[in-house]
């Protein structure tokens, strides 16, 4: 492929991914199927690309700074193990091959969407029931951190859809409000993708010269992304998280 091609091809790329991730997660299959299609193997694109998206996701953070502005040490526990778990996670990209997880990666995100679909069905019945439901006091780091540090191992490994995954964990446990959920999926992904490229970086799996330019071309679409979902109605977003999880799920099972 013609190298400007190849570099326009990976600047869209990143844009579209970097938006995606901003408002539901999964933008890595975008960047990912761009790099293979660049030349890039296998192996060295999923290094690649977690390096080069990290950026976009914490602008997508960055654009969501209000609702984490008072969540921080909530989610100091979360942070911690999810930077553990990635770590996990890229060192196994080292040592195992990606079979491992291949089989089991699209049952996971189609569970994930399931429970995003119902969690407001979830929130009335607990409202039925007397159930306090504020999501700030329910707030509950140590339920949180072990499924965070879970999604963490998968997100250093591949990460194809964990944006998914983690918004289903923390509707659940964190905040039902999708917005403030969507402000923390944003951070802990970025922190998942940040620690697994240090990992790819010094095990020589990043192609620097296209990692840059999804750096770049990722950040824009990041922020904007993050300040559009910022913008949506719960009901959209959480329609959009559903749907795109629905697309990553048929998309896996049939590669």
């Amino acid at each position: 492929m013609d190298t400007w091609i190849a570099v326009l091809a990976l600047v869209a790329a990143g844009a579209v991914a970097g938006a995606i991730n901003g408002v539901v997660g999964s933008g890595t299959l975008i960047t990912f199927s761009t790099l293979l299609a660049v030349g890039v193997p296998p192996v060295a694109a999923n290094g690649t690309n977690t390096t080069g998206l990290f950026p976009g996701s914490f602008a997508s953070a960055y654009a969501y700074r209000r609702e984490l502005r008072d969540r921080l040490r909530a989610l100091r526990f979360p942070i911690m193990a999810t930077t553990i778990g990635a770590a996990i996670g890229a060192l196994l990209v080292v040592a195992l091959p990606e079979e491992v997880f291949a089989s089991v990666v699209p049952w996971l995100i189609a569970t994930a969407t399931v429970m995003v679909a119902v969690q407001p069905l979830r929130a009335r019945l607990r409202a039925r029931r007397g159930a306090v439901s504020e999501p700030v006091q329910s707030t509950q780091p140590r339920r949180l951190w072990p499924w965070t540090g879970a999604v963490g191992v998968y997100g250093g490994y591949f990460g194809a859809a964990q944006g998914i995954v983690l918004m289903a964990i923390l509707t659940w446990i964190y905040d039902a409000r999708v917005q403030y959920s969507n402000a923390a999926k944003n951070l802990l992904a970025s922190v998942a993708n940040v620690v697994a490229a240090v990992v790819f970086a010094f095990s020589g799996y990043v192609v620097w010269p296209a990692a840059v330019v999804l750096m770049v071309s990722s950040t824009a679409g990041g922020y904007l992304g993050g300040r559009w979902a910022r913008r949506m109605p719960e009901v959209v977003l959480r329609g959009m998280v559903v749907a795109v999880g629905i697309v990553a799920t048929t998309v896996l099972v049939i590669r």
